[in-house]
């Protein structure tokens, strides 16, 4: 088909033209058959700013932006997503609602005041130090084994229902309580 996506983002639109699924120079756009077959994207230290158009990349099952500009990111689409590395941007919002097979997270050093892990059963390694977290809800994690939630503002912890954890870091915080 025709089918286009849309990638407002130049910097984006030029990594994956680095890579292959786009020709040219950033045109705002790229064919959507290029992309909805990707397992795996690797956009690092690329300046990016706006992912919008990661919705049509359909397949993907490992996303790594890792040091960009992102503010916002929605990966609430891209439900086959086993692996999402989001750590060192400055996210004040994530979404991951309903990513089932999500086992991996690292989304350490941003601005996330709120992270919702409660539709992500199979999440089994959770970083997310170095944000603005005043809470954390892990009722919904049973598969929990390793949480890195240093540097936040938690008062209270709670890991009754995280019975395979492992490995846990909740240093410089404000715990008041920890079950």
């Amino acid at each position: 088909g025709f089918g286009q996506t849309i990638i407002p983002d130049p910097n984006f639109e030029q990594k994956l033209i680095n890579l292959g699924y786009d020709t040219g120079t950033p045109n705002g756009f790229v064919p959507t058959a290029n992309i909805d077959t990707i397992t795996t994207l690797v956009i690092v230290n690329g300046g990016i700013s706006d992912l919008t158009g990661i919705q049509d990349f359909i397949s993907l099952d490992y996303l790594n932006c890792y040091n960009n500009q992102l503010t916002y990111l929605d990966v609430s689409y891209n439900i086959a997503l086993d692996s999402l590395n989001c750590s060192h941007n400055q996210l004040d919002s994530l979404n991951i609602s309903g990513i089932i097979s999500l086992s991996r997270l690292d989304c350490y050093d941003n601005q996330l005041e709120i992270l919702d892990v409660t539709t992500n059963a199979s999440l089994n390694y959770l970083r997310c130090g170095a944000n603005n977290l005043t809470t954390l809800d892990l009722d919904s994690n049973p598969a929990l084994t390793i949480l890195r939630c240093d540097g936040n503002s938690l008062n209270t912890l709670n890991l009754s229902n995280n019975p395979a954890l492992n490995e846990l870091d909740f240093s410089a915080n404000q715990l008041t309580s920890l079950n």
